[in-house]
């Protein structure tokens, strides 16, 4: 190999590893990415987390998009408030990994899904204050975090959907019963537990082949390198 293949491999190499992972001195946040949270929310984040698998292991339990509202970035998301939206930095600073650093993950579309950015942030906008979707019913008209994601992008996909639904499960895998914590959460609401029905969660999102996982804030629980 003469020199200037050699030369030439290199700077491939380092165009390879830019894209792939970006450093804090040069990254920045566009509207339309998603940001994958590791939420440190006591049973209920624990009892999610236990049955979804993100990326590499992450353990993602909530997910927010990235908007623009008066030439500010913001992240319009879905909680128990409902559909709102939030600082930056109040979404970051919610839960932090050893080093103390915000579990959050930043995922982009790839580039050929990138036009359906426009219409999803319109949808969402639409979707401002209504309330949460407290019994995971993907057919109501109330969202829980995952779920407004998943209507919005299939909105913008001409009624497509772009991410993939799953059967839902609030049984512990190593006893094979129910949580306790949605025992306790769905008898409150008067309604039996939706085991097995159509359902989405932040983690099964970050294995879609249209998101690529570019920046690290932190490191989420489970995360394999």
């Amino acid at each position: 190999m003469s020199f200037f293949s050699i030369l030439a491999c290199i700077f491939l190499l380092i165009l390879s590893s830019c894209k792939s992972k970006q450093s804090p001195d040069t990254f920045s946040l566009r509207e339309g990415d998603l940001l994958f949270q590791d939420s440190d929310c006591g049973p209920f984040c624990t009892a999610i987390e236990k049955v979804t698998f993100g990326h590499k292991g992450a353990k993602f339990s909530h997910i927010g998009l990235v908007i623009k509202e008066n030439d500010e970035l913001k992240v319009l998301e879905a909680i128990s408030a409902g559909v709102v939206l939030t600082p930056i930095d109040t979404f970051l600073f919610r839960s932090f990994d050893t080093n103390k650093k915000p579990k959050v993950v930043v995922g982009r579309l790839v580039s050929d899904k990138k036009t359906l950015i426009p219409q999803a942030i319109e949808f969402t906008k639409d979707q401002m204050q209504k309330e949460y979707d407290d019994v995971f019913d993907i057919a109501n008209d109330k969202y829980y975090c995952s779920e407004l994601i998943y209507d919005a992008f299939k909105y913008a996909n001409e009624g497509n959907p772009l991410f993939d639904l799953q059967p839902m499960t609030f049984l512990d895998p190593e006893i094979e019963e129910t949580f306790p914590i949605w025992k306790e959460y769905f008898d409150n609401l008067g309604t039996s537990i939706p085991e097995g029905k159509l359902g989405l969660n932040p983690g099964g999102i970050s294995t879609s082949p249209y998101i690529e996982l570019i920046y690290f804030y932190g490191k989420p629980d489970g995360f394999q390198e």
